[in-house]
């Protein structure tokens, strides 16, 4: 018997195919995107005239116990008052306002007022203020927008980044402001009388108008200031709801941790609750060590209609939901879709949510997933529900034109539309190198048809071009679906891999145990070797072949790009940063914790 899927209301593009002579290949969504607003605050407008005490976020209480909630009139008054208070100061794209501090009520309302009065600003990695170390990229970040005001809620937790902050650029703080610097409180802008030149201001914001700025995470370099215009963020919830139809149909409730200086939690979770009018509870948890127990409360008291999450979230919630009867039923009530992005979701994770929803339920709960990028806003591609399985990004979403281009034998995603970024600040170079001839923005993602009699199907994710690398023999190794085979085969023993390297004669292998001490658990290492040994059977080629495993045990930074606010790892940046442990992967004669392909194989 079918299993029955909770019923949703959602729209798949149709896509219109041509090739070129060349071979490259186009695609565009045959339905037309509709319109949208000159600024994301019109929609706060909007929904403060039509559901005025409607929450729209909500966090934690200093005291943990409960929650402070902001409905949407209370969250306009506060904009237009942070907005006068933002003028007064002459704050401009060239005096920006910095952002150091996380997810929070205060850091939204500021955020919102720049929006609103035409002022740019930047949330910045928490991670970048408190790794401690030279601040290197903070430093850098800093330099480049030249911020006319820097904003951190707790003073005394951001004291150091606090104090590498120009002369020239206002400090404020909502709380514990730190000695030796004039700082202004937060609470002195809020209370600012706003005046005529705000609503003179919200008009002058057109799409065109900066709106803020994301910084990537610097995988191969210093981190670039990705330009986000009032444009990209409107037209990309546009799409969002033009294949997401049922965020219309009742108000989207969301608990998200994802960070706000990164484009999935500050662009499309934060523009889903504010475009349609849904609530945003601010989830203090994240998928770490100690983390997320407090994600787990939360879902015992907020029940989310609509779940995003990296796939390292979804994976310790299904384990909870597992285990935990009362949370799973809460988890699951008010559920209607999930969605995930950041990397690939494990096949076994999916398919554990998908009985979890079953016995809980009786039926599974639509999980969607798509391609993206800081660049471009960064709904681009999203998947049919019939075609989602792990690995696949599905069609060009509405409005956004997908050209596939041949780089290194395989098709590179670009993209064109309004949603895609106009380029890096204040960096001419790399903004010309992010494009091609026709203007399109060359995404680094390659893709290939799920089916290729099929083509309506769409595409699945076909790994990074820069990941890939040749061995001695000249050889290409294709990263993506290495990884993705690697950790279907060492699920759930292995949390992520990273595949090295570049110019040796075998393929080797560093992987993040699940669990720290299953690095030196003998059984665990067996059934490793046993699965390695299986896998080197079924792909004996050295394209594919590993020929040896470590376990990656040492502590990964943020701070030197070796993995990000969400938890994805960055290839490039772990091998590059660890010389010695490559060198100690291939050494003649293999060291004791190496698993070596010729001491198992059969």
């Amino acid at each position: 018997m079918a299993i029955s899927v909770v019923p949703v209301r959602l729209a798949v593009p149709e896509m219109a195919i041509t090739r070129d002579a060349d071979g490259t290949i186009r695609a565009r969504a045959k339905t037309p995107l509709g319109p949208y607003p000159a600024r994301l605050t019109a929609r706060l407008e909007h929904w403060a005239e039509l559901a005025p005490d409607r929450v729209f976020l909500a966090e934690r209480t200093q005291d943990g116990a409960g929650w402070r909630r902001i409905t949407y009139a209370e969250t306009l008054a506060a904009v237009t008052a942070l907005g006068q208070a933002l003028l007064d100061r002459d704050l401009s794209p060239d005096r920006p306002i910095a952002i150091l501090s996380g997810n929070g009520i205060d850091h939204a309302l500021l955020g919102l007022a720049a929006q609103h009065v035409g002022v740019p600003y930047a949330p910045i990695s928490v991670a970048y203020s408190t790794s401690g170390g030279d601040f290197a990229r903070l430093r850098h970040i800093l330099a480049l927008l030249t911020p006319g005001l820097v904003f951190a809620e707790d003073g005394a937790r951001f004291a150091p980044a606090l104090a590498i902050a120009a002369a020239g650029s206002e400090i404020v703080v909502s709380r514990n402001p730190p000695p030796g610097r004039a700082i202004s409180l937060f609470a002195d802008l809020l209370a600012t009388r706003s005046g005529a030149a705000v609503a003179a201001a919200a008009e002058r914001v057109g799409p065109e108008t900066i709106a803020k700025f994301l910084f990537t995470s610097g995988s191969t370099d210093l981190p670039k200031g990705v330009i986000n215009t009032q444009r990209m963020l409107c037209s990309n919830q546009a799409m969002i709801l033009s294949v997401m139809r049922f965020l219309g149909d009742e108000p989207p409730m969301l608990l998200d941790w994802l960070p706000w200086n990164h484009t999935f939690g500050g662009n499309h979770n934060f523009g889903i609750a504010l475009y349609n009018g849904g609530s945003l509870y601010i989830d203090d948890g994240r998928p770490v060590a100690g983390g997320i127990a407090a994600t787990l409360r939360n879902l015992r008291e907020i029940a989310p209609n609509v779940y995003f999450n990296v796939p390292k979230g979804w994976e310790e919630i299904a384990l909870a939901c597992r285990d935990d009867a009362a949370l799973r039923a809460r988890f699951f009530s008010r559920a209607a879709l999930f969605f995930y992005a950041g990397a690939s979701l494990a096949q076994h994770v999916w398919d554990l949510l998908d009985d979890l929803a079953i016995a809980t339920i009786g039926r599974r709960v639509t999980m969607l997933t798509g391609l993206g990028a800081t660049e471009t806003a960064p709904f681009a591609l999203c998947c049919h529900p019939s075609h989602a399985r792990s690995g696949m990004v599905g069609v060009p979403a509405p409005g956004v034109e997908l050209k596939l281009a041949k780089v290194e034998g395989k098709w590179e995603a670009r993209l064109r539309g309004p949603s895609i970024t106009p380029g890096y600040w204040r960096d001419a170079a790399k903004t010309r190198a992010a494009f091609d001839e026709e203007g399109f923005y060359r995404t680094g993602d390659a893709l290939d048809w799920i089916d290729p009699e099929t083509p309506a199907y769409g595409f699945r994710f076909d790994g990074r071009i820069a990941e890939d690398f040749k061995l001695s023999s000249g050889t290409w190794v294709h990263v993506g679906r290495l990884r993705a085979l690697l950790l279907e085969r060492l699920a759930p023993h292995v949390r992520d891999v990273v595949i090295a390297a570049p110019d040796r004669d075998a393929i080797a292998v560093l992987a993040l145990p699940e669990r720290a001490e299953y690095a030196d658990d003998a059984a665990i290492r067996a059934e490793i070797a046993r699965r390695l040994a299986a896998f080197a059977r079924d792909y004996p080629g050295s394209s594919m072949r590993v020929a040896r495993l470590a376990f990656l045990t040492d502590p990964l930074s943020v701070d030197a790009g070796e993995i990000t606010d969400k938890g994805s790892l960055n290839q490039r940046a772990i091998l590059r940063n660890r010389p010695a442990l490559i060198d100690r992967l291939y050494a003649e004669p293999a060291s004791p914790d190496i698993i070596t392909v010729e001491e198992f194989a059969a």
